[in-house]
């Protein structure tokens, strides 16, 4: 075995992400790294990055100038950048920061050692291709790094290039994986402890992946995930309303371990900003697929994305997003005032007034604030199923997930990691619920 070396990674973004730095440090584990949670003790650095939000590269910039006393007091540490940023920027940020000794994409990271003995000769190393081959056959087996749930990427990149998204640009074209891959890999992750897996994509409803008998659908994918022994819950994440087609729909009704959860970003409220982002649905289409999945699953909670000051964002534009909120109902949001990415269609346009944007921003995120706290209060004396993720805080506490995705703590001593048990929910908190367990035995 090689000697055992440090590695802390910090993962910027979204689940994609998470899942890649899990992929990245199963990948170097193999040259001999274990993962630290204290950068000050690692032998590597690698900082996982996200294109998508506000100041992106600034971000990144200022987290490796805080690490340039790091390296002046421990010379040998090597620093890489991976993600999106690495694969906007790529050689940019060697010749901005010369501290860093590696640079590589989302989709070439299963190059990384070959990348690591170039910079043990002391090269500089930089990666940012669409290799053609496909990354996955050439990852390590996987290993579970987050205890009963586990990430699975189904599909990657995007063509629906949307005037203020980088993804087609840094992620790439829409790519589906193999059936029998996924369902191979999802078996080994039962296999060691996995109850509950979230499908990634950056379109993930979009999947069409090759089976033996033709292309799948998501829905198909999630049937025979669903016929997997000791797989107790489907999630999946990110979806496009544009994909959510019939079977999906159905899916959500009649395959009980899909979860009643279900993140459908719409952006806007107003037909107009729609159409300017490139979005291809409207507010009345989205309305429409919103009934057809309550009427599918009506206890299903639903959760979104806004993005407020869109360029050409007017009073009234923004007040049909705020129209659409309080119709619709969401349980979960995550919103954020326009950012200009360089190179989209939306970067050329002039801004709304960062002051408007703030205000608008806030005041959206008080809605949302509201509908989340009472779709929370709603659970209170409900009977929910809870996966146990990790001990709690207070002694003989645990922490877990509800079907819904809320995070529910429970007073529980005899209870491990990884038990799936029935609670009473008692009392709402801001961001997560209290419950009492209701019986002994787990529920599966």
């Amino acid at each position: 075995m090689p000697d055992t070396k440090k590695l802390f990674i910090k993962t910027y973004g979204c689940q994609m992400n998470v899942y890649d730095s899990e992929r990245m440090a199963e990948t170097l584990g193999a040259e001999g790294y274990v993962v630290t949670e204290v950068a000050e003790e690692a032998d590597m650095v690698l900082l996982n990055t996200c294109h998508i939000r506000e100041k992106a590269s600034e971000k990144l910039y200022s987290d490796l100038g805080r690490l340039r006393p790091l390296k002046q007091a421990k010379p040998d540490l090597k620093i890489g950048v991976a993600g999106c940023v690495a694969q906007a920027e790529g050689e940019e940020i060697l010749r901005r920061m010369p501290l860093v000794d590696l640079v590589v994409g989302p989709q070439s990271y299963h190059r990384l050692p070959g990348m690591m003995e170039d910079i043990a000769k002391g090269k500089k190393a930089v990666d940012t291709d669409f290799p053609a081959e496909d990354k996955f056959d050439h990852l390590p087996e996987r290993k579970v790094l987050r205890g009963p749930s586990a990430f699975l990427t189904v599909q990657e990149g995007c063509d629906k290039f949307c005037a203020f998204c980088v993804v087609p640009y840094t992620r790439g074209a829409e790519v589906s994986r193999p059936v029998a891959r996924l369902l191979g890999e999802a078996r080994a992750l039962v296999e060691k402890g996995v109850r509950e897996i979230t499908l990634l994509g950056q379109n993930v409803n979009a999947y069409h992946g090759a089976g033996e008998d033709g292309a799948w659908g998501l829905a198909r994918l999630v049937r025979a995930l669903a016929k997997i022994d000791g797989l107790e819950r489907i999630r999946y994440t990110t979806s496009h309303p544009n994909d959510m087609e019939d079977d999906l729909i159905a899916a959500h009704g009649e395959e009980a371990k899909l979860m009643p959860y279900l993140h459908l970003p719409v952006q806007s409220g107003s037909d107009r900003i729609l159409k300017a982002m490139n979005r291809k649905h409207t507010r009345d289409q989205y309305f429409r697929l919103v009934e057809r999945i309550r009427a599918a699953r009506p206890d299903i909670l639903l959760s979104s994305d806004f993005i407020v000051g869109f360029p050409g964002e007017s009073d009234a534009d923004f007040a049909d997003t705020m129209d659409l909120i309080r119709q619709v109902g969401f349980g979960a949001a995550f919103s954020f005032k326009y950012s200009a990415r360089p190179g989209t269609p939306a970067a050329e346009k002039t801004p709304v007034e960062a002051e408007v944007a703030d205000a608008r921003l806030q005041e959206l995120q008080a809605l949302i604030t509201s509908q989340q706290r009472a779709a929370q209060e709603a659970m209170v004396g409900r009977e929910v199923a809870v996966l146990y993720e990790k001990a709690g805080r207070l002694p003989g506490q645990m922490v877990g997930k509800s079907d819904h995705l809320h995070a529910v703590h429970v007073t529980d001593p005899s209870a491990r990691v990884g038990d799936l048990v029935r609670v009473r929910i008692t009392s709402s908190a801001p961001n997560s619920l209290a419950g009492l367990r209701i019986a002994a035995e787990t529920v599966s």
